[in-house]
């Protein structure tokens, strides 16, 4: 259900990789939340770094959203940069795992080639 994998890279360089990785793939990035930085800003200490980016591909979107509307719920894909244990780990749930739950037996081609992609994206981010 998680795909994680780790990096030496630091959180900074990671997410410089990704956008990269993102874009090379054609998805591309909806939005980028810094959550140390979001959650310093409403008055609560947290120090970790952890940056959730939405990721998507368009094309693949709309088929989803042609056949049920509510997998709305589940995208776009998110991926996490977060440090643990002295490591930068990239981590995201599988769009199959997700889509599984909605039902939708005829979407899970497209599930799949989503989740390759995304898995694909994450390794050369990760890559030195």
């Amino acid at each position: 259900m998680l795909v994680k994998l780790s990096t030496d890279k630091t959180v900074t360089e990671a997410a410089a990789a990704l956008q990269a990785a993102v874009q090379a793939n054609h998805f591309g990035v909806m939005q980028v939340h810094n959550l140390k930085e979001t959650m310093n800003k409403k008055g609560v200490e947290f120090n970790r770094e952890c940056l959730i980016f939405e990721v998507c591909q368009p094309q693949q979107a709309k088929k989803v959203l042609e056949q049920d509307m509510s997998v709305s719920t589940a995208l776009p894909c998110r991926i996490s940069i977060y440090e643990e244990e002295g490591k930068t780990v990239l981590a995201t749930l599988n769009p199959t795992t997700l889509l599984a739950m909605f039902n939708v037996p005829q979407l899970e081609v497209v599930a799949r080639d989503v989740e390759n992609t995304i898995v694909k994206i994450m390794k050369e981010a990760a890559s030195d």
